[in-house]
């Protein structure tokens, strides 16, 4: 009886094995993964959105990007507002007859003149020489980092480091909840107007939350301006554990404003000239005018 039993009970594995080879599984695309990597959620909210602007998230006062797999594990739900995001499929090709048209003699007409977008414009100080002294490119102590107090009116001051691909961080990077000084961020037709600036960027030392290190700036200052010249550095420590980069970034406010005019960065490769800037990025956005003393703005007329 138990020679059956056995023997039943391997026949049922089998016909298991072969029927869940049956079942067709999904395999989800890499542009898929990519869209639910970053989902957005609210302090106290249960649920979680896939669109920042969802309509789940008028009222909140605050939203925090973090990852699903985050979400997930705090029990968060995806809102009723919104679906998850969908496999895309490749649409069929259709197949058109070709008929031949006459040949009709073009009159060039003169082309209408289009506005271009203003561009963005850096300005190189003493032809791009930072100025560091020999004392402070020595790697003899290693990769470092400091950060000046603030200000009596809480402004960042000044952002030192030697910069090493040991300071990078490895982890998932948190949102950014603190403010820096005149943040007074508004939705503009290119998207949001300000952003909290690292003035030694994330991916550089893994400073985040840290009111030292961040001013409220443009998003054309945050990128293309100093994002340009953090990924030539980031790319240039990733290459070898051996490169260094000395680097320095000071906001430039004037008298008593709040919001700063512009940032100086500064950043030496020790060693060769792979790395060699000095640079001012002026704290400015096409097509708005922008009150440094508190950070309100206005379209520009």
């Amino acid at each position: 009886m138990h020679t059956h039993t056995t023997f039943g009970v391997k026949w049922l594995v089998i016909l298991a094995l072969f029927w869940g080879g049956l079942v067709t599984t999904t395999t989800l695309t890499p542009t898929t993964v990519a869209h639910a990597t970053t989902v957005y959620v609210t302090r106290t909210g249960k649920h979680y959105f896939y669109q920042r602007h969802d309509r789940g998230l008028n009222r909140a006062k605050k939203v925090y990007a973090v990852s699903l797999a985050e979400a997930k594990r705090r029990g968060l739900t995806l809102s009723a507002t919104e679906k998850a995001p969908a496999k895309r499929r490749t649409p069929k090709r259709r197949t058109v007859k070709r008929v031949k048209r006459r040949t009709v003699k073009r009159v060039t007409r003169p082309r209408a003149t289009t506005k271009q977008t203003p561009t963005y414009r850096v300005r190189v100080v003493n032809h791009n020489n930072p100025g560091f002294s020999k004392a402070t490119l020595s790697t003899k102590h290693g990769a470092w980092q400091r950060y000046g107090n603030l200000d009596g009116y809480n402004r960042a001051t000044v952002a030192n480091a030697l910069l090493n691909r040991k300071l990078m961080p490895k982890g998932q990077r948190e949102a950014l909840y603190v403010n820096p000084t005149a943040w007074h961020n508004k939705k503009i037709k290119t998207g949001w107007l300000y952003n909290r600036c690292h003035l030694i960027g994330y991916q550089l030392t893994g400073q985040n939350n840290n009111l030292k290190n961040l001013i409220t700036g443009t998003r054309q200052l945050n990128d293309p301006g100093m994002t340009t010249y953090e990924n030539r550095v980031a790319a240039y420590l990733k290459a070898s554990p051996k490169h260094y980069v000395r680097y320095r970034v000071t906001p430039v406010f004037k008298g008593h404003e709040l919001l700063a005019r512009g940032v100086k960065m500064q950043m030496q490769s020790v060693g060769s000239n792979k790395i060699r800037y000095n640079v001012y990025l002026p704290n400015t956005q096409s097509g708005m005018r922008l009150d440094y003393a508190t950070g309100y703005s206005k379209v520009a007329a």
